[in-house]
């Protein structure tokens, strides 16, 4: 006790006398302060280890798989490409001969039957023509009754030389002379047939001409562009200029571009189908009809064009539309599917193993036999029921509930293109 109350003393100086003055440090103090570090640094240490743990074991934690059921719907393997609309049939309407185009008496949108009037061109030059072919052909006519009455006379001549000459009343000179008169009467009554059919010719050449100053439909369907005004000089002596152009438009022609490493999947008959820009949902169906045997390359890309048809008997399809084709390959409805990220397949490609996470969580590979496949999901013929739970990707325990329960909710695979 006398230690532990001993005190330091410390010289005091008063008025002539030097006091020693109490100086000491309590032990209880010093224990004091240790005892409230110990429970801080225990505080700080906790607070780093939970820090530790939510920063980084709780990420792995809650690292897992991303699971799908797999679920029944239709899917189908296609070529796809891009193409065109046209009409099925279409001709341009020219002019045969040259002219004014007095009227035209079509627009752009117009439907027009087989035969129908659509354009009048000037016809008062080939009019003319006309007039003076027939007073050509005339002319000629008569000379031939001039020349035929030559004919006949040479005959009568030399009937009477011969009589002279078989009785020695004239002589064998005059004979001669009478058959060249014959003959040469008869070659020109030959030389203005000849001309009178040629002027023939031209008369009817002319007449066809003046026909052409009307221009008639040569099939039913709808005008889509004219290429003249009335009013305008048609000179058809060098290329026959269009006036309109009537396209079919009850029946339209898909024309599309695939590539040479596809074209080969392609044949006459298979089934079709495309979609429009506008109408993403709706498919248009057809057989594939033609595969063009000349390519065009653009920027040395070698394109084939395949072609299908479609009935338009509502008109919603038009011109130059773009449409986006697929010929498909193989399809099937009703049918098991999974993501094709999920499957791991053999060398066949028929067959192959996906991972399956059980009832208790644990994880086994099944073999699996597979049908139909494209570039999004794989149609599964064994190996799969739906209630089975199918690895298809890693992530976050969030977005492995949220994918469970976005595909429960479908009840249908995604879209396969």
């Amino acid at each position: 006790m006398a230690d532990a109350t001993r005190k330091i003393m410390a010289p005091v100086e008063t008025e002539g006398t030097t006091v020693p003055e109490p100086a000491f440090v309590p032990r209880k103090r010093r224990r004091s302060k240790a005892r409230w570090l110990v429970p801080l640094v225990l505080i700080l240490a906790g607070a780093a280890g939970w820090y530790g743990w939510s920063t980084y074991g709780n990420e792995t934690a809650a690292a897992t798989v991303v699971t799908e059921n797999p679920v029944r719907g239709d899917i189908e393997n296609s070529v796809t490409a891009s193409g065109l609309l046209s009409p099925i049939k279409d001709v341009d309407v020219g002019a045969q001969v040259s002219g004014q185009l007095k009227s035209l008496k079509v627009e752009i949108g117009d439907s027009v039957r087989q035969g129908q009037l659509i354009a009048e061109i000037d016809s008062a030059s080939i009019e003319t023509q006309i007039e003076i072919a027939e007073a050509e052909l005339a002319n000629l006519q008569a000379q031939m009754i001039d020349k035929t009455a030559q004919v006949v006379l040479s005959n009568a001549n030399l009937t009477r030389q011969r009589a002279l000459v078989a009785s020695n009343g004239a002589a064998q000179s005059a004979l001669d002379e009478a058959v060249a008169a014959l003959a040469t009467a008869e070659a020109n009554v030959d030389a203005l047939k000849a001309q009178i059919r040629k002027q023939q010719a031209t008369l009817k050449d002319a007449r066809i001409s003046l026909g052409y100053t009307k221009i008639y439909a040569p099939m039913s369907g709808t005008i889509v562009e004219t290429s003249a005004k009335e009013g305008q000089t048609l000179n058809a002596n060098q290329t026959a200029p269009t006036i309109v152009t009537i396209g079919d438009l009850s029946t339209m022609t898909v024309e599309a571009e695939v590539s040479e490493a596809d074209v080969g999947k392609l044949k006459v008959g298979m089934n079709a189908y495309f979609t429009l820009l506008g109408q993403p949902g709706k498919r248009y169906p057809g057989t594939l009809r033609q595969i063009k045997p000349t390519p065009s390359t653009e920027n040395n890309v070698v394109l084939y064009y395949a072609l299908f048809d479609v009935p338009n008997p509502d008109g919603n399809l038009m011109m130059n539309m773009t449409a986006q084709v697929f010929f498909v390959q193989a399809s099937a409805e009703n049918v098991l599917t999974i993501p094709a990220a999920a499957v791991r397949f053999d060398v066949d490609g028929t067959s192959g193993d996906v991972t399956v996470v059980t009832a208790s969580g644990a994880r086994e590979t099944r073999a699996v036999e597979t049908g139909i496949r494209n570039r999004v999901r794989v149609e599964i013929t064994k190996g799969l029921e739906e209630t089975d739970a199918v690895v298809v990707g890693a992530g976050s325990a969030g977005k492995a509930a949220s994918s469970s329960r976005n595909n429960s909710r479908r009840g249908m695979p995604p879209p396969m293109f």
